[in-house]
């Protein structure tokens, strides 16, 4: 077993070369000279080198000599730990070995190879070394290894440039893994590669290819050991990895996985793959495979398990379980505290389930260590704007913008921040720039064409929305365009709002009135269309109530007792979260990661007011079981049967006063946080330890001032939110009214759901007071209509 032996000269070189004062150490000037030095293209700031260096002298004092700085084998264990690339900072210095070692590393080269020609022997002789092949950590060990790279290396150059040569050899933007090392180099962080490569695998060159591939992994089965086979295919992989042919990397790195099931690295390596190749689940398991092998070998694996916790947290994010990855970002931080990225992903990923202070102070933690970092700005300022601080948000954004001037995320995000403050010409500057960047961006293109229109540039929203209709076919695009036709047929001479609208007036609720008992309340219609925003964005209209009840019975949960020692079966949001998987499992990861977004900041912060990070489950369901989809009567039903569920009241068939009102009162400070968030402590009815049947139960929750009486208009709105009334357009908004639709019997306008619950009346009819009839479809209408006719010539009569 040996390494190659100029390794050791060449960082004593690079060493010699910077130890100015020949004392044996490099002090923290030498050490900045030599990063700089290193790193000819990167441009450090005095923070940057500053922090650089308080890493470098922190990790490794025990090779710190007082005043001289890091000995010569503090700088060799900095290679060895993968900080660096020996073979590249060398080349860089453009330092020489003497004549000497010169010969036996040309030696050793030409016979590693067993079918290279000797061309291809000298060229092979100028070409370094990957750093992660000399590392003791995670290197290659075994000579006969070595031939075995050489050869790969030497088919894969072959593979390219018959590729290129065809004209099928591509490469893409890609955003891959960090490697290994989490600070493995003194300059700026490296990872796979900022392009990814497409490799054609249906031709003929790429078949031969996998059959001289199969025969060199035949080679290292046929090793002297198993160790020795073992060391052959990771080798393969991390070479065919580092190439991005991570189909095949994944083969030989599975195969090492089966040689010594119990080693981190080949699991680490397989879920790298895994991850990039888009199947995040399997990922997932590889990760918590390396993860249990990591925490069983001690401290053997200790340099990688940061990155196992990081690298786990992606490919549950990949899944959409955003909550549970900000449990494994935040592992990755307290084990490395320099660890910027892990900050950067957990910032990133607690923004995504809406916990804003908390996603602040882990970005500007992560920005502090890294003032570069484009990203987190980029996430910092989104944030910022979450939270309402919209100009120092605007700063941020520029500040990401000015790292990146391409950064698509920030120019999107800051269009939709202008869009906010109404500021349409900068906002359609922003999205300019995106579509710029990204041509085929059909949301920029839309939102484009809406501050255009706000801006007041009619023609140019017109183009930009024809463009975006090019892109995508939506319906949401159709009824845009019918939108700007209203506002061109029935503009009313300088009243145009912002938005398209003319001016409108709000009348108070007091003078909205009702024709008969079957048309909604203003004020109800308002609060059961925010919740029905929420069932839309949690997707839990789709849902059905019976899948509640089914966990219930299926899943065993774990008793747990609260300060007050009252038995609960709480659970912690990461693994809500998994039951919410199980509900919900028709969405796709990013729709996922939305509805736990809004089921977090809507229900969860409600539940767990203390910010224990445990929730009560069978509240949970209780709570979630209204606006699931189902009868009434079966959500009611399994409402009550999740209260009956809860270690308190378990066992029975009736719950206890005091829980029937407290659920009441959660699902008022829930659904209508204007009316019960200042109910949470009072109690309507006897506080008694008396007990309540279901029949009682039904009572308390129909009742429309201190119950859940808005679910039957919610319901309503569930049956007719698609409805379309032909050519029928809002008098206020001029969009196409969609649902319900509401119609004043005196002047004949008509209303859609938003502008009747907001009270907008357009002032061309206003009158001392108003009297609606609503119509839950055209249908409904045309009936009415033709029953009116009759009566009509008989009174002429």
């Amino acid at each position: 077993m040996t390494t190659r032996g100029t390794r050791s000269e060449k960082v004593k070189r690079i060493f010699q070369q910077f130890d100015a004062n020949r004392d044996g150490g490099l002090n923290r000037d030498e050490m900045a000279a030599l990063v700089v030095a290193v790193n000819p293209r990167v441009k450090f700031s005095d923070e940057q080198i500053n922090a650089i260096l308080d890493e470098v002298f922190r990790t490794y004092g025990e090779f710190i000599d007082g005043d001289k700085g890091l000995t010569y084998d503090g700088l060799l264990r900095t290679y060895d730990d993968g900080a660096g690339d020996v073979d590249r900072d060398f080349d860089a210095l453009e330092l020489e070995l003497n004549d000497d070692n010169k010969g036996s590393t040309i030696e050793a080269e030409a016979s590693s190879s067993s079918i290279v020609d000797e061309g291809v022997i000298e060229s092979q002789k100028k070409q370094r070394t990957a750093a992660w092949a000399v590392s003791p950590n995670h290197g290659i060990v075994f000579d006969d290894t070595w031939k075995i790279v050489d050869d790969l290396e030497i088919l894969i150059k072959r593979l390219k440039a018959k590729q290129a040569k065809d004209g099928k050899f591509k490469a893409d933007n890609f955003d891959a893994f960090s490697d290994a090392g989490w600070s493995r180099e003194l300059g700026p962080s490296s990872e796979i590669s900022e392009k990814r490569v497409f490799w054609e695998e249906s031709g003929n060159d790429f078949a031969a290819f996998v059959r001289e591939l199969g025969a060199l992994r035949t080679r290292a089965d046929g090793a002297r050991s198993r160790e020795e086979a073992f060391d052959g295919h990771m080798a393969i992989g991390r070479v065919l990895y580092d190439h991005q042919l991570f189909k095949e990397a994944l083969v030989s790195f599975k195969r090492a996985c089966e040689l010594q099931p119990v080693d981190v690295r080949p699991h680490f390596r397989a879920g790298n793959c895994l991850y990039v190749l888009g199947r995040y689940k399997e990922a997932k398991e590889e990760f918590l495979l390396a993860l249990e092998a990591a925490e069983a070998g001690g401290n053997q694996w200790g340099y990688l398990l940061p990155q196992i916790y990081v690298n786990l947290g992606i490919a549950l994010e990949g899944e959409g379980m955003v909550l549970s990855a900000c449990e494994y970002y935040r592992e990755a931080a307290i084990l490395c505290p320099t660890h910027f990225r892990a900050l950067k992903l957990l910032g990133s990923a607690l923004f995504g389930v809406g916990e804003y202070k908390a996603a602040v102070k882990a970005l500007e933690e992560a920005i502090f260590m890294k003032p570069d970092y484009a990203d987190a700005h980029c996430d910092l300022a989104s944030a910022l704007h979450a939270m309402g601080e919209d100009e120092k948000a605007i700063e941020v954004f520029q500040k990401a913008i000015d790292l990146k001037p391409g950064h698509v995320d920030a120019l999107y995000n800051l269009g939709g921040l202008y869009m906010d403050l109404g500021r349409f010409q900068r906002a359609s500057e922003m999205y300019t720039r995106v579509l710029a960047v990204w041509p085929n961006h059909w949301r920029a293109q839309l939102n484009k064409a809406v501050s255009l229109l706000g801006a007041g540039e009619t023609e140019e929203a017109k183009k930009a929305l024809k463009e975006a209709l090019k892109l995508t076919n939506r319906v949401e695009l159709h009824d845009a365009i019918s939108h700007l036709k209203q506002i061109q047929k029935k503009k009313v001479k300088g009243n145009e709002g912002a938005n398209g609208e003319g001016v409108f007036v709000i009348v108070e609720p007091s003078k909205f009135n009702t024709v008969n008992g079957k048309t909604t309340l203003r004020q109800d219609l308002a609060i059961a269309l925010q919740i029905r925003v929420f069932q839309r964005i949690s997707r839990l209209s789709r849902c059905d109530v019976e899948l509640l009840k089914k966990e219930m019975s299926e899943n065993d949960v774990p008793m747990s007792y609260s300060g007050g020692g009252v038995p609960e079966k709480s659970i912690r949001k990461p693994n809500l979260e998994e039951i919410l998987r199980r509900l919900l499992n028709f969405l796709k990861p990013e729709t996922f990661q939305g509805a736990v977004k809004v089921i977090n900041e809507r229900i969860l912060s409600v539940l767990d007011d203390t910010g224990s990070g445990r929730v009560d489950l069978g509240m949970i369901y209780a709570v979630l079981a209204p606006i699931c989809s189902g009868t009434p009567d079966k959500r009611k039903r399994v409402a009550f049967d999740a209260l009956l569920w809860r270690p308190v009241n378990e066992g029975g068939s009736q719950i206890k006063r005091t829980d029937a009102v407290r659920y009441i009162n959660f699902l008022r400070a829930i659904y209508i946080p204007s009316h019960g968030v200042s109910e949470m402590l009072e109690f309507h009815g006897e506080e008694d330890s008396s007990m309540v049947s279901f029949k009682e139960f039904l009572v308390m929750f129909d009742d429309p001032d201190w119950g859940f009486g808005i679910m039957s208009t919610l319901v309503k709105l569930e049956s007719g939110d698609r409805n379309r009334h032909g050519n029928c357009v809002c008098s206020v908004c001029r969009y196409p009214i969609i649902g319900s639709r509401f119609k004043e019997i005196k002047s004949h306008f008509s209303l859609c759901s938003q502008c009747y619950s907001e009270g907008k009346v357009s002032p061309a009819f206003k009158q001392d007071d108003y009297k609606f009839k609503e119509y839950g479809s055209e249908a409904e209408a045309m009936k009415d209509k033709c029953t009116c006719l009759p009566l009509q010539s008989r009174n002429g009569r």
